[in-house]
């Protein structure tokens, strides 16, 4: 069976407070983060936004993204942001399946 994993950051705000996670359900995880279902720092912080996120096709790939990522300065993740969505958009809209 093949599944999919990702990486993703969630934020508070245009440059504000920023998360980075891993999951294999994208829309899911999204979801508990936006309506405060994760307990922890996404709710304590108000981290609702999913501002940026990328595809892998194994856990060890997505796991060693996500490390990777952590470690990074705050500034390399504002222009990894910055390099997909410009204007901090809500990307989980699009994410949601609309009525066909």
């Amino acid at each position: 069976m093949d599944r999919t994993y990702f990486v993703y950051m969630m934020a508070s705000c245009r440059n504000g407070t920023l998360y980075v996670g891993m999951t294999n359900d994208l829309l899911r995880r999204a979801y508990e983060h936006r309506e405060g279902l994760a307990p922890g720092f996404t709710a304590k912080y108000g981290l609702k936004l999913l501002v940026w996120f990328e595809q892998y096709e194994t856990a060890h790939a997505a796991i060693s993204a996500e490390k990777r990522i952590k470690r990074w300065r705050r500034r390399w993740k504002l222009e990894l942001i910055e390099k997909l969505n410009p204007r901090w958009e809500d990307l989980y809209p699009g994410l949601v399946p609309g009525p066909a």
